[in-house]
């Protein structure tokens, strides 16, 4: 392993009840740096996290925390480098938000667990950061999850640690405290040097926070890369076991399967303006075909997913031949146009849109949704 790592498993094997559960893993993370697990539901990403920070015993290998060994150190010693914000819901009768971030403070207090002055200061600080002040006086079994989450990241905050390790932290969290959270850690990361591992759900935040992402499937880590290599539609859709519907590494989104069918219609589409429509006629059962749309259009890779037939050209490539796709387009008998001003870069669009017009096939999108829903 590289000697960088601040944290990093050796020859780790986990598991429960000493049966193990994925072997050898060789996996690390360094100051300055955000780690990511994902992998299907019951693949081994919290089983892994919890053998990393001492919550399950490991069953082989070693966890090397800053040069030592964790085996043998302290609990204490391991807070004071070490915060966890995981997903199992803690027991806390009787006391309030701040009282829970304020246990983030232990592995700096004496025997009796006194807050300085210094103490409750950064305890501030660190609700301040999560924006969770205006609550911090109210009892943690009263709020929301998603306020939980918040308080929970306070405490590890708090505890002004070295590595953060989180298992699913957004799971309970909206968009916008999502986002809130996410870039709490990068200006963490960024600005001191913590290193952080984190297991995700949710592609898009991963592909986007990430540095190095670990995935896991089949009982065993399948794949550790950049997010540029781990994120592309064939690789997810296998780690996955996608066969219904597909991944869209452009957008870091998934697409429902296309509706199966003879086209009803035919749609117009480019520069994104199409991509409402394509999800539109999806979830109202309408089989449509798109064209002509180069590969480089915005609209391109949710036409691939969605239509039954798609009409398309390589990036950068000259300008069709627009009268196959014309002939077919008159074949179909009604044509949805959703751009709103045609140029010279859609030039061959415009010919099919003339068309249509000339041939009185143009329909409104309202009308035939309508239909679609009745």
């Amino acid at each position: 392993m590289n000697g960088t790592y601040y944290i990093s498993a050796e020859q780790m094997t986990v598991g429960y009840d000493g049966k193990p559960l994925i072997e050898n893993i060789d996996i690390g993370v360094r100051r300055g740096e955000i780690l990511t697990l994902i992998g299907p539901n019951g693949s081994g990403k919290s089983t892994i996290l919890k053998s990393m920070i001492k919550q399950l015993r490991l069953i082989a290998g070693t966890v090397v925390l800053d040069g030592r060994d964790m085996a043998g150190l302290r609990e204490r010693d391991i807070a004071k480098k070490l915060a966890i914000v995981m997903t199992e819901r803690i027991k806390a009768e009787l006391l309030t938000c701040w009282d829970i971030a304020a246990t983030g403070r232990y592995p700096y207090t004496g025997r009796l667990g006194l807050l300085s002055k210094e103490d409750r200061e950064i305890v501030d600080a660190a609700l301040e950061t999560v924006h969770a002040t205006d609550f911090a006086d109210r009892p943690f079994s009263a709020i929301s999850d998603g306020q939980r989450q918040r308080i929970l990241l306070a405490r590890a905050i708090a505890q002004q640690p070295e590595i953060i390790v989180l298992d699913e932290p957004t799971s309970f969290l909206d968009v916008k405290h999502k986002l809130e959270l996410l870039d709490i850690l990068k200006r963490m990361v960024r600005e001191n040097n913590v290193a952080v591992i984190v297991s995700l759900h949710e592609l898009d935040l991963a592909e986007k926070i990430s540095d190095r992402v670990v995935c896991v499937a089949n009982n065993r880590i399948d794949r550790c890369d950049t997010p540029e290599n781990i994120f592309t539609d064939e690789y997810i859709a296998a780690l996955y076991g996608i066969e219904r519907g597909s991944f869209n590494a452009l957008f870091g989104s998934v697409e429902l399967p296309a509706v199966s069918g003879e086209p009803q219609v035919f749609v117009i589409g480019g520069g994104g303006s199409g991509v409402p429509v394509y999800r539109a006629l999806q979830r109202a059962g309408i089989p449509f075909a798109a064209g002509i749309l180069p590969e480089s259009d915005l609209d391109y890779p949710t036409a691939k997913a969605l239509a039954a037939e798609l009409y398309g050209i390589p990036a950068f490539a000259a300008a069709a031949e627009t009268e196959n796709v014309r002939n077919r387009m008159t074949e179909i008998g009604r044509v949805l146009s959703t751009v709103p001003a045609f140029g010279e870069t859609n030039a061959v669009n415009k010919e099919l849109y003339d068309a249509a017009k000339a041939a009185g096939i143009l329909v409104d999108a309202d009308a035939l949704l309508g239909e679609g829903e009745a």
